[in-house]
């Protein structure tokens, strides 16, 4: 079982501003330690068969300009992937998109530990079909 006292202090959050081709963004940027290998920690975030371990069950095609859709939730597009160190996708849900950015890094002071960074940023009143024609940029 989870202990969700050591898992919310386990995590780092940030909120923020940006700006998008689609207009200003509201940012949230969450960073975690995790004791595996970035392959593992990638394979996790990426892997289909793995995902509904600790988040939704996914469907459709987990590559660049694949849909995909979490069961009872968000979908969207694939827009960006450097395997293992990032990947960046639409999510798509009500009519409204949100764009997310993972980096996965090694922990140099930790042998065996890796560093997960989600940001998502959203824009107020974006629809999907106004989204789709705006670049999510990339982290400065």
């Amino acid at each position: 079982m989870i202990d969700v006292r050591h898992q919310i202090s386990a995590v780092r959050r940030t909120v923020g501003k940006r700006v998008l081709e689609a207009g200003e963004a509201r940012v949230m940027t969450i960073s975690q330690v995790y004791d595996t290998d970035v392959d593992d920690l990638w394979d996790a975030c990426t892997n289909a068969e793995r995902i509904p371990r600790w988040f939704l069950p996914v469907t459709g095609e987990l590559r660049v300009g694949g849909k995909y859709q979490l069961e009872g939730n968000a979908g969207g597009t694939v827009e960006r992937c450097d395997p293992p160190k990032s990947f960046a996708a639409t999510w798509e849900m009500h009519g409204g998109v949100s764009w997310i950015e993972v980096r996965l890094t090694r922990r140099a002071r930790a042998r065996g530990s890796s560093w997960s960074t989600w940001r998502t940023s959203t824009t107020t009143g974006t629809s999907s079909a106004r989204a789709r024609s705006a670049s999510a940029g990339t982290w400065p």
